[in-house]
């Protein structure tokens, strides 16, 4: 599970090439790290399908972040560069892991639901994990980026690299093929 990653070991101290463009100072980034870190260990691990392979992903893209020193407009911005980031890196991760065998969600790898939640609960939690492992990343990433992030249609564009106009159908695309995978599909096939 998401563990809480300190960065001590990077460190800006003087204005050389590299830092030249940093604009956050070690509290900035400490309370952007705790506002941000949380869901992007959710987005890594639900687009991934791999909890271990999240907590890597995190800390690299965190890193890149920082390395990368760019003066950012606003902190959507700032959220929006380090979800590209992270997507990058993700696909970066599947493209050298394509010899290994689909992801097919062990105990291990599915959420536990909180005591006190009865077994339907449970079993809801474990097939919305299997549809989602059936999906294509990108279908994952926007799926999680809309809904579980909210964010919009032009972040998710941004993040993803895609253009805004094409978002639209390719969400209602990914919405519609999750439905069809929990077995909700409407008739007649719209959705």
């Amino acid at each position: 599970m998401f563990r809480e990653t300190a960065f001590t070991h990077i460190r800006v101290d003087a204005p050389d090439d590299a830092a030249a463009g940093f604009m956050m100072d070690e509290e900035t980034f400490r309370a952007f790290y705790e506002r941000t870190a949380r869901g992007l260990w959710a987005y890594l691990a639900r687009i991934t399908g791999d909890r271990q392979l999240a907590e890597d992903l995190l800390q690299e893209t965190f890193y890149r972040f920082l390395r990368a020193a760019a003066a950012y407009d606003n902190e959507t911005h700032r959220r929006n560069s380090l979800y590209r980031i992270a997507t990058n890196l993700a696909r970066d991760a599947r493209r050298r892991s394509l010899a290994r065998a689909a992801f097919v969600p062990t105990g291990d790898d599915i959420e536990r639901v909180p005591s006190g939640q009865d077994a339907g609960a449970t079993e809801r939690t474990t097939d919305f994990t299997r549809a989602m492992s059936r999906l294509k990343p990108r279908e994952r990433a926007m799926l999680w980026l809309a809904y579980a992030e909210g964010a919009s249609h032009r972040e998710i564009a941004d993040v993803l690299g895609v253009r805004a106009a094409s978002l639209k159908p390719m969400l209602f695309r990914a919405r519609r093929k999750l439905a069809e995978l929990l077995g909700r599909a409407p008739q007649g096939g719209k959705a």
